[in-house]
């Protein structure tokens, strides 16, 4: 679900665009949203799909960040060193991360992922 911010005024005014990104048993969904002062911040929502043994029926555990443009260079080099560091001690125990392409995208169904986005 992609938006470019051309909602009508009472359709979600807020969100400007949407990203979801399926990864193994999570997806990730990326929003960027406006306040109503027209600033704009980033959410960034990890979705697990779980199973509760005692009412037998799957949920989805959720996990929000909000980055606040003021934010993003320090949580972008932040981010950028963890995963430098990361590359350099799997290369020093022999290793290479390969760093896949997507060429196929998905769309997200939600109904598919409980019926609701997350918020």
């Amino acid at each position: 679900m992609e938006g470019t911010g051309n909602n009508k005024q009472g359709d979600n005014r807020d969100e400007v665009f949407s990203k979801a990104v399926r990864a193994g048993k999570r997806t990730y969904f990326f929003d960027v949203k406006a306040t109503r002062a027209e600033d704009y911040y980033l959410t960034i929502t990890e979705s697990k799909r779980r199973f509760n043994n005692e009412t037998q029926k799957f949920f989805f555990e959720k996990h929000k960040l909000f980055l606040y443009k003021e934010d993003f260079g320090k949580f972008t080099e932040g981010l950028e060193e963890a995963i430098s560091k990361i590359k350099e001690l799997k290369a020093e125990q022999g290793e290479e991360i390969v760093e896949k392409v997507a060429t196929e995208y998905t769309d997200v169904d939600f109904d598919s992922l409980g019926g609701d986005k997350p918020e």
